[in-house]
């Protein structure tokens, strides 16, 4: 990959990253619940989902997808249900004493991290339209496989940068509550955003790409 090519899919890639989603979603909730540094296991399962989707446009599975209904449609589906479950969760969380060492144990590091693989493995949308954009990337004329697992590297560095600016400002948010009725709102703020991206997933159709 030439780096004027490697330039500006870099430049896509924070494009892709900033732009808010469930991931986005995800990574402040998690900061709200548990704080930055176990917010990282969070954060970690969000890279494997990505680098799940890098290998399935890769290895021609996202073709696959886009083209089936009916693989599109499962997965889209328990995309939304499991939005949805996250939601629930978050409008049911009972509000907890906040100290400056706050660090919740109600979820495992294995939970946090199947919880971020989840969010990004079951967004065929994200597939679709890595579908449609990364091919613009890539030289057909040189091998393949060194300029996929490069742009999985450059996606997944700064998507961990990303995701660790919103977990850290969430975190940051948690210090500064104090009583039950102050994170019973935020806690709700982050179920209507949980409620509002499985709506959004629930009208994308095959042929959407954005």
């Amino acid at each position: 990959m030439a780096w004027q090519m490697w330039f500006a899919f870099f430049g896509a890639a924070w494009v892709i990253s900033l732009s808010p989603g469930a991931g986005a979603i995800a990574s402040m909730s998690t900061g709200l619940s548990h704080g930055l540094r176990r917010g990282y296991w969070n954060i970690l399962g969000l890279q494997i989902g990505l680098l799940l989707q890098v290998v399935i446009v890769a290895a021609g599975v996202g073709a696959l997808l886009a083209s089936s209904a009916l693989a599109f449609t499962v997965i889209k589906w328990f995309g939304v249900a499991y939005l949805v479950y996250l939601g629930i969760r978050q409008w049911r969380a009972a509000p907890t004493e906040v100290s400056a060492e706050t660090d919740s144990r109600r979820h495992s590091a294995a939970a946090l991290v199947a919880r971020g693989f989840l969010v990004n493995a079951s967004n065929p949308k994200a597939v679709v339209f890595m579908l449609a954009v990364l091919p613009q990337f890539l030289d057909p004329t040189a091998p393949l496989v060194p300029q996929y697992a490069i742009i999985a590297a450059t996606m997944i560095v700064v998507d961990v940068m990303v995701m660790t600016g919103y977990t850290g400002l969430a975190a940051r948010v948690l210090r500064m509550m104090r009583s039950p009725k102050q994170q019973r709102v935020t806690g709700r703020v982050f179920s209507g955003l949980f409620f509002t991206a499985a709506a959004f997933l629930s009208l994308v159709h095959r042929g959407a790409t954005a």
